[in-house]
């Protein structure tokens, strides 16, 4: 079955307290238990604030390493949900449970390439 990624983009700043985010965290666990019992859930995590990446760059035959994000904006990756569907429009029905789960920010919502597809060489 494919698999889809379900990003959450968040601002750059702050944690919202806990009177935000503690429903938000209530209705992503409710949602992930939902997931899971129909057999869409695959995998989900949240990510450490964009300070804290680290990019490499292959630079001259060396690989270059700066920190922070890979580009700069007003938004980055803050967390990321794995789900199986049967095709988009049911990948996109969970992305939009997701959005009104979390009730604040966007979903991007992207088929995952299966493996034949990521091990090819370009034009192959």
């Amino acid at each position: 079955m494919p698999q889809y990624l379900l990003s959450i983009y968040q601002g750059d700043g702050g944690t919202p307290g806990p009177e935000v985010l503690d429903p938000i965290m209530e209705n992503l666990a409710t949602l992930n238990r939902e997931m899971k019992a129909a057999g869409a859930w695959v995998f989900s995590a949240g990510l450490h604030p964009a300070s804290s990446a680290t990019v490499l760059r292959p630079r001259d035959g060396d690989v270059l390493m700066t920190d922070g994000p890979y580009t700069e904006g007003k938004e980055h990756l803050g967390g990321f949900t794995v789900i199986q569907a049967p095709d988009l429009d049911a990948a996109l029905e969970w992305g939009g449970r997701l959005a009104r789960a979390i009730g604040l920010l966007p979903i991007e919502v992207r088929p995952l390439a299966d493996e034949a597809e990521s091990c090819d060489p370009p034009g192959a």
